[in-house]
C-alpha cells in the first residue's frame, strides 16, 4: 500500500494539536469511539461532528472480545460492533475516510493480539496509510515495546504508552521518555468507566514530579466524565481523554440522533479544557 510523504508525521500531528490547544489557552479534548458502533455508517458521523465540534485528536477503537482495560460501557459498544462484523480493516478505512474529509489526528486503540495477529509491519503500514496519527496499545509492556515503536517510526506514526497509578515513579519517566506523541496518565485503578471519577490529587502531584524530568505532552484518560472533571484535569495536564461517557451519551441510539447527541456531548466539555488565567 503506497504511502506519501504528505501523509506520514502522526507525532508531528498530535504536537500541533497540542500546540494549538496551548496557544488558544486550553487544554487538548481526545474523545474515545469504539469503531464500528454501533455500526460503521453512524460512527463515522460521530467522527466527523466530533472533530468539527472541537476535538483536537480522536481515538477510534478496534473493537476486541477481550478488552482487558475496558469497562462496561467500552466492552458493550465493543460487542455490538462485533455483532456489526466490524473488522481491523474497518476500522482502519474508517479512519482514512475521516481522514479525507478533515478529522483530526486520529489514533486507534487496540490491544497487543490483534496487532500481532494482523501483522506488526502490516499494521503501522495500514494506519500510515490511512493517515492515522498512531496507535495506542494499553496491554503492551513497556520493555516488549521496542518493536512495535520501531515499526511505528518507520512510517512515522506515534505510539502514545500509559503510566498508572500504580506506576514507580522512576518507570514512569523511562516510560515517558519512550513515549510518542503523549504520555496517556491513568488517572486511577481499574478500567475505564464513566461511574468512577479521576483522582484530581493524585494527578496534580504525579504531573507536577513528571514535568520536571520530560518534555513529553501528558493527557490523563480514565474515569473523566464531567465538565468539572475535565477543567480540573486541565490545569495540569495537556489534554483530557473522555470515552466512556461520550458512548453512554448515544448508547442505544442511530443516525442523526447518536451524532446530535455525540456532538452536544462533546460541546459540554469542550468549553472546560479553557484554562482560567493565573492570578
Amino acid at each position: 500500500m503506497a504511502v506519501t510523504a504528505s501523509r506520514l508525521g502522526g507525532i508531528e500531528q498530535l504536537e500541533s494539536a497540542f500546540q494549538k490547544a496551548h496557544a488558544d489557552g486550553r487544554g487538548a479534548l481526545i474523545p474515545y469511539v469504539c469503531g464500528g458502533d454501533p455500526n460503521l455508517a453512524t460512527c463515522a458521523a460521530i467522527v466527523d461532528a466530533l472533530g468539527a465540534a472541537g476535538a483536537d485528536a480522536i481515538e477510534i477503537g478496534i473493537p476486541y472480545g477481550d478488552p482487558l482495560a475496558d469497562g462496561p460501557t467500552i466492552a458493550a459498544a465493543a460487542q455490538r460492533a462485533l455483532e456489526c462484523g466490524t473488522s481491523v480493516d474497518d476500522v482502519v478505512g474508517l479512519a482514512a475516510g475521516a481522514r479525507e474529509r478533515g478529522a483530526p489526528p486520529l489514533l486507534l486503540f487496540t490491544y497487543l493480539n490483534p496487532v500481532v495477529q494482523y501483522g506488526v509491519e502490516r499494521f503501522a503500514a495500514a494506519l500510515a496509510a490511512a493517515g492515522a496519527a498512531g496507535a495506542i496499545v494499553p496491554d503492551l509492556p513497556y520493555e516488549e515495546s521496542e518493536a512495535l515503536r520501531r515499526a511505528f517510526h518507520r512510517w512515522g506514526l506515534a505510539l502514545p504508552l500509559l503510566v498508572a497509578p500504580t506506576t514507580p515513579f522512576e518507570r514512569a519517566v523511562a516510560i515517558a521518555e519512550r513515549s510518542d506523541g503523549f504520555v496517556y496518565l491513568v488517572s486511577r485503578l481499574g478500567v475505564t468507566s464513566a461511574a468512577h471519577g479521576p483522582d484530581i490529587a493524585w494527578i496534580g502531584e504525579r504531573i507536577a514530579r513528571l514535568r520536571p524530568r520530560t518534555a513529553r505532552r501528558i493527557a490523563v484518560g480514565f474515569g473523566i466524565s464531567r465538565p468539572d472533571e475535565v477543567r480540573a484535569v486541565c490545569r495540569y495536564a495537556d489534554g483530557a481523554i473522555v470515552g466512556s461517557a461520550l458512548v453512554d451519551s448515544y448508547a442505544g441510539t442511530l443516525g442523526a440522533q447518536a451524532v446530535d447527541r455525540a456532538r452536544a456531548f462533546l460541546c459540554s466539555l469542550r468549553a472546560a479544557t479553557v484554562r482560567e488565567p493565573e492570578s
